[in-house]
């Protein structure tokens, strides 16, 4: 049983999008299992049903306003370096109406259920495929798999939606009185549970460089910092997700094929630029190349 699983990474999921085309279009592999965490929920259902031309349009025309309802950052631009630097308007706002996230995620909600339809979702029920999105259960302190083959599409799409909500600038999400947020809080990359699940094969995408060949650039104001402040503590999740995995694949004799990102792409992937996620698609279906080369 083969499985494609897929890394959280904000924008940076336009170079898992690149990585997966050529597996999928150039190597054929053909998947029974797809699973993803935060920016890999929202690719794998696309993936899953084949439809990679439409996911390229979609990921690589994202912006700020297709994510956020209330943004709590604004993007800035000096010489060739975007950053971020917080909102105090919106956040102020938030304060006011006593809302316990800076920003609010609910466009995002919108988009993901006019981009993967209903049909197709019937689709990949009927072809048997297992999409499986991860989620953080605040409330129980723990992590949730949410296989696509046990909810209805409502339900479906709503779990990919908490998936992304990149909690304290992102919407907290409540189900069944259990408050909800990125799968990435718990798990950024579920190589285990993929082997959990049967997969005898798996092809894993990090969104992240195996090494890493520069000094990081923290945030210029405190706001940015807590950005770069919490992509570290993900950073070190996502270490651990990578040895546990290891481990899990040799002792179950199971193929594990990792495909890092060849450089850190950027310091902030809240930020989305349409350049750069067109260039970082490519860059990815170049590394899988000649990767296997």
């Amino acid at each position: 049983m083969r499985a494609l699983v897929i890394s959280g990474g904000g924008s940076k999921g336009a170079f898992a999008g690149g990585v997966a085309q050529y597996l999928i279009e150039r190597e054929k592999h053909n998947y029974d299992m797809f699973l993803g965490t935060s920016t890999g929920s929202l690719l794998v259902p696309h993936l899953a049903v084949g439809e990679i031309g439409k996911l390229y349009d979609i990921f690589t025309n994202v912006q700020q306003h297709d994510i956020f309802s209330i943004s709590p950052f604004v993007q800035r631009k000096k010489g060739d370096r975007e950053y971020v630097s917080i909102d105090f308007v919106n956040s102020l706002w938030q304060f006011i109406r006593r809302k316990r996230t800076f920003g609010e995620s609910k466009a995002l909600k919108r988009n993901i259920r006019q981009n993967f339809t209903h049909s197709e979702y019937l689709k990949i029920k009927k072809e048997k495929h297992d999409v499986v999105i991860t989620v953080a259960n605040l409330s129980m302190n723990r992590v949730e798999y949410k296989s696509i083959q046990e909810c209805t599409y409502e339900e479906f799409c709503n779990w990919i939606w908490i998936s992304c909500n990149y909690i304290p600038f992102m919407s907290l999400a409540v189900v069944n009185g259990h408050e909800y947020a990125d799968g990435g809080l718990g798990s950024v990359i579920p190589i285990r549970e993929a082997i959990l699940r049967g997969a005898t094969e798996i092809d894993a995408i990090v969104l992240e460089a195996e090494t890493m060949g520069e000094q990081k650039v923290l945030g210029k104001n405190p706001f940015s910092l807590m950005i770069s402040l919490f992509g570290h503590l993900l950073d070190q999740v996502e270490k651990n997700d990578i040895v546990i995995g290891k481990l899990a694949a040799k002792n179950n004799n199971v193929k594990l094929n990792l495909y890092y990102t060849p450089t850190s792409l950027t310091e902030n992937s809240l930020i989305f630029s349409k350049r750069l996620m067109e260039k970082w698609w490519e860059q990815g279906y170049d590394y899988a190349e000649e990767k296997h080369g």
